[in-house]
């Protein structure tokens, strides 16, 4: 029934709820599992060219402040390195998850876009049969103004989506 399940992952606790459905499911059918982590390039400047630092230097992007000194907020970093630590971040999160899943077949990937758009085309292009993913469990203003990449996907997918709540309540 099941030859192909996309389980997209951003590391967060909501896609981490996720996993043990995927795992079960993919040992069930005998399926193979892709993982893909979306490094979200729609907002360069949120988290990013405006980073803020913290007293050692690291910011969001982990990039160091290179001055060695107390932080600095609004440092300006390349686009194109920012871009490099995120995709290597989202290297080592489809790596720790191919390797979490032990026997199970992987196919990782890390691609750049937005991230709705990119898993709904991702599936298509790779015959997903399902994809089973997480969400944050956002509600009211805050899913208003964050928008909800679960409920995107659900919309637009060909293939029938499997959400598991962040709070372990399905």
């Amino acid at each position: 029934m099941y030859n192909t399940i996309l389980y997209p992952t951003d590391g967060s606790p909501g896609s981490d709820a996720a996993a043990e459905h995927v795992q079960y499911l993919a040992s069930t059918f005998d399926a193979t599992v892709h993982v893909l982590h979306v490094v979200d390039t729609r907002h360069t400047g949120l988290g990013m060219g405006g980073s803020f630092l913290s007293d050692d230097g690291v910011g969001l992007s982990g990039m160091t402040d290179e001055g060695g000194g107390s932080g600095m907020v609004g440092k300006r970093l390349d686009f194109d390195e920012i871009k490099d630590s995120l995709t290597e971040r989202g290297r080592s999160i489809v790596e720790s998850v191919a390797e979490a899943f032990g026997d199970i077949d992987i196919v990782t990937a890390v691609k750049l876009g937005n991230p709705h758009s990119v898993i709904v085309d991702y599936a298509d292009t790779n015959d997903a049969d399902l994809i089973v993913m997480g969400t944050h469990g956002r509600t009211g203003v805050d899913r208003y103004l964050v928008g909800s990449v679960t409920e995107k996907v659900v919309r637009l997918a060909g293939p029938p989506v499997i959400t598991v709540r962040a709070d372990g309540e399905g």
